[in-house]
């Protein structure tokens, strides 16, 4: 299987907004936090502008919406109302529409923990969203997804092995034994930019040969890490790069920051936040060569 690598990656490169204003970089709508995991929305947001993104807007709980605002005032946000378990209500829809209207790429999921209410939100953005605008479905709002024929080829599912046997209907160990294989029926079945992550992550889509990434370390294997990743691959998707080539760059990009922290910090005891200035420095050398 062919991997990851930056020689593979200049072979697509990212859209160059040379001169253009941040509107040319892209609006990236994060729709995540629930009220026990705030720092999941500034973890992906704060990755989205790292990855080159222009301008972000964060949909998060009401009570999340000033810290969150305060700790990365880069980003609108917006306080939506919330269930009595601590997530987003799913009727939150209608303050939300005009918001998801305005963005090049969503991300859903990071930091949400109310399963049902998960579901609902999900349901109704995506019935909300113009077919072709590319949203990214991370942590448990992967949970419960079932196919359909809008956005294909448009979505990135973004799950670990816990996640994907959920997602497939089958044990984490079969996942675990045959990533690849669950990564490309997963794609297939879903129309979708799968990644799945592990030691070693699997990129997967209906249309592209399968790759992989090796780079890494256990290190990454730490709480955040998913949500830097996910906000990464939503920035670039807002760039402009379509979905395969956003999720290579954004594994590879994610995978190599926790490599040079891994020697600069430690193997182990780096933290999710870290990795987000290794980001654009990385995307950079890659870029400039």
């Amino acid at each position: 299987m062919i991997g990851v690598t930056p020689e593979f990656l200049r072979q697509m490169p990212l859209p160059n907004p040379e001169e253009g204003d941040k509107k040319a970089r892209g609006n990236v709508l994060i729709v995540a936090g629930g009220v026990q995991v705030p720092g999941a929305a500034l973890l992906a947001g704060t990755a989205a502008l790292r990855a080159g993104a222009g301008r972000l807007q964060i949909a998060t709980c009401k009570r999340n919406a000033v810290a969150i605002g305060i700790a990365i005032p880069e980003a609108l946000v917006l306080g939506l109302p919330e269930t009595t378990e601590g997530g987003i209500d799913p009727r939150a829809i209608e303050p939300l529409a005009p918001h998801l209207k305005q963005a090049d790429a969503v991300l859903i999921g990071p930091g949400l923990d109310d399963e049902h209410a998960i579901d609902g939100l999900r349901s109704a953005i995506l019935a909300t969203l113009a077919p072709e605008l590319p949203v990214v479905i991370d942590a448990r709002a992967i949970k419960g997804l079932r196919p359909s024929s809008a956005h294909q080829g448009r979505i990135v599912l973004t799950p670990h092995a816990g996640e994907m046997a959920g997602l497939m209907d089958t044990e984490r160990s079969n996942v675990e034994a045959d990533p690849a294989t669950i990564a490309h029926q997963a794609a297939h079945d879903f129309q979708a930019v799968v990644a799945l992550k592990g030691a070693r992550t699997f990129i997967a889509s209906p249309r592209e040969q399968p790759v992989v990434c090796r780079e890494g370390n256990v290190g990454l294997a730490t709480s955040g890490s998913g949500d830097v990743l996910a906000g990464t691959i939503t920035g670039l998707l807002a760039r402009g790069a379509p979905p395969f080539e956003a999720v290579c760059w954004g594994v590879y990009l994610h995978a190599k920051a926790g490599d040079k922290l891994s020697r600069s910090v430690g193997p182990l005891g780096f933290l999710a936040r870290e990795l987000l200035l290794e980001i654009p420095r990385i995307m950079g050398e890659i870029s400039s060569v």
